[in-house]
């Protein structure tokens, strides 16, 4: 049963960052410092020099990584807030009327007077992977201090990116706002970097108990698991049974997807694409979809099925965004995984 009007099915929680999805050759990654593939943090000045040197003026659009999953969900029915913190400048003014078009409550955005909104640099080369480059700007203010009760009051569902835990005061934070409201949690690893910077509190949290679902790509369970190859379905049991109940989600891109509980292991087949534009923020869409059958009370493999079909939509397009015109077909899948 949905909640009572009152309520949020889904509280995103995270970085609002605006997306600059740039196409580029190969060869311009060798201008860029870091791992293809991966997110690194970066500064305003550098930031301000990746845009320099791009080939083109890069597509912009409402992003972060928790935000992508809030908007899918949105999208889909779900009815969605977010806590996160904006700038003050055009770029975070930009941001809010996008995220009210796509139907995302503003009420839980702080603000950073004064300061610029975050912004990420998605470089997609022609095999389209995307490397990004991160400038948090305000965003990386937001501080324990400034949550409330009242930013997790009303919520049944709390998705938490995972680049908020090189934060971890913060994320201490959080997961305690949303623990107490007696909402469910989800963890997105959100990229290997994570995993590396983080592993001891991440182990902590999941052997804790507090978390119910938890995303996890190729490389980022591989990360976790170093000495434990590539077998991802047992990859998948591995991470369940870190704690009681806890729903293990690992998505292997064009392969689909492994989901497991206790003694539940389901192989998610993938959708194919007939073609891939780029696949930033296809795992986003995924979680997205995953959150709306799981939130729908869908068994684990419906919900499965709706999260790749709707990540698979994703990357028919640039940019992490789906059109407007594409929601009605996965709208009718939904309906079809439902009934």
């Amino acid at each position: 049963m949905l909640p009572a009007p009152t309520s949020f099915d889904l509280l995103g929680i995270g970085s609002p960052i605006m997306d600059l999805t740039a196409p580029i050759p190969e060869a311009h990654l060798a201008t860029v410092r870091g791992d293809k593939g991966g997110m690194v943090l970066v500064d305003a000045t550098e930031m301000e020099a990746l845009v320099t040197r791009l080939p083109a003026t890069p597509a912009l659009e409402n992003g972060g990584s928790a935000a992508n999953v809030t908007r899918a969900a949105a999208r889909l029915g779900l009815r969605t807030t977010f806590l996160g913190k904006l700038g003050s400048d055009p770029t975070a003014a930009a941001y809010r009327d996008q995220a009210a078009a796509a139907g995302i409550d503003l009420s839980r955005y702080k603000t950073g007077q004064g300061l610029p909104n975050a912004r990420c640099l998605a470089l997609i080369t022609p095999d389209a992977a995307r490397t990004m480059r991160t400038d948090l700007g305000a965003a990386m203010t937001l501080s324990p201090a400034e949550l409330s009760p009242a930013d997790f009051a009303g919520v049944r569902h709390a998705h938490i990116e995972g680049y908020l835990v090189f934060n971890q005061a913060l994320a201490d934070a959080v997961l305690a706002g949303a623990r107490a409201s007696g909402a469910t949690v989800s963890l997105d690893f959100a990229s290997f970097e994570v995993i590396n910077a983080t592993r001891a509190w991440l182990f902590a949290q999941l052997r804790a108990g507090g978390l119910h679902i938890v995303f996890a790509n190729e490389d980022e369970i591989r990360a976790l698991y170093p000495e434990a190859g590539d077998d991802y379905a047992a990859l998948a049991r591995r991470l369940a049974a870190e704690a009681p109940g806890l729903i293990a989600v690992v998505k292997v891109g064009k392969d689909g997807a492994w989901i497991a509980r206790g003694e539940e292991l389901h192989r998610i087949a993938p959708v194919p694409a007939d073609r891939v534009v780029d696949t930033n923020g296809a795992g986003d869409n995924f979680a997205g979809g995953f959150l709306y059958g799981y939130l729908h009370g869908w068994s684990l493999p419906a919900c499965g099925s709706l999260a790749a079909a709707v990540g698979s939509e994703c990357v028919r397009h640039s940019g992490p965004a789906i059109p407007p015109d594409r929601w009605p077909t996965l709208h009718a899948h939904a309906a079809k995984l439902a009934g």
